[in-house]
């Protein structure tokens, strides 16, 4: 039974340099992005089946793992990577149609895409999915606050999924890189970067980073990726708990 793979944004950066580096493993493909032209090419490349389409309607991610089972049996891994910036700044101006295309990516896409994905990953018996958050998730980043705001929170989705699907044998994590040399980046804001001899990552730096997640033993791990550096698992601090240390009554929202 060969691996089967699902990637979003797969057209180009880092989504095409992971789906890349699973086909050269021998994993078969499914690649999803809005960008068709692009999709295809890649495609063509690593011979992977493709669905052209916006990750923020449910009805994409449903599709996307319908046409992995289809085709090649069931799904094993999974690559949460679609995402968009906003460019603009909260502080001095507000775009409804920007803000609403960001969350609508970055964080509905992966919700949906956990939805569609977790039930064909139960029945493969277990599998991984893998979020490409950012830096932005754990730390703010000023330029972008609503970016900053959608990786923070698929941070906290992979970390509240990692337990309860890690009973199913379904592995869950995120990478977070640091800048890296992708279409998101933007030329002008590369040209910034290179004249101010700033380091980038590449995409397949950040695609090797991707293939650890998928094996990480710790459920929930978050890989910092940065340029020069082994991916490292964040180390997320404890918060005070209550003087009285006993766990807290599990809320069901029952009456």
């Amino acid at each position: 039974m060969s691996t089967v793979a699902l990637v979003t944004g797969a057209a180009s950066g880092i989504g095409a340099a992971t789906a890349r580096r699973l086909a050269a493993g021998g994993v078969s493909c499914v690649l999803v992005d809005i960008d068709g032209d692009g999709l295809e090419r890649v495609a063509k490349e690593i011979g992977a089946a493709t669905l052209t389409g916006d990750v923020s309607r449910p009805e994409v991610s449903a599709e996307a793992v319908a046409l992995a089972v289809e085709r090649y049996g069931g799904l094993d891994l999974v690559h949460l990577n679609a995402g968009v910036a906003t460019g603009f700044d909260l502080a001095a101006e507000f775009d409804a149609d920007l803000y609403r295309r960001a969350t609508g990516v970055n964080i509905d896409g992966v919700v949906y895409g956990f939805a569609a994905a977790v039930p064909a990953l139960r029945r493969r018996g277990g599998g991984a999915i893998v979020v490409t958050a950012s830096i932005a998730g754990l730390m703010g980043y000023e330029a972008d606050p609503v970016y900053t705001m959608t990786k923070h929170a698929v941070v906290g989705l992979v970390r509240a999924m990692a337990g309860p699907l890690a009973v199913d044998r379904i592995r869950v994590g995120a990478v977070c890189p640091g800048f890296t040399d992708t279409p998101l980046l933007g030329g002008g804001a590369k040209r910034v970067f290179v004249g101010a001899g700033f380091p980038l990552l590449t995409a397949d730096d950040v695609a090797a980073a991707v293939e650890s997640a998928f094996y990480a033993e710790t459920p929930g791990t978050v890989l910092v990726v940065q340029p020069g550096r082994a991916p490292v698992p964040y180390r997320f601090a404890g918060i005070p708990g209550p003087a009285d240390h006993r766990r807290p009554p599990v809320v069901t929202g029952e009456a």
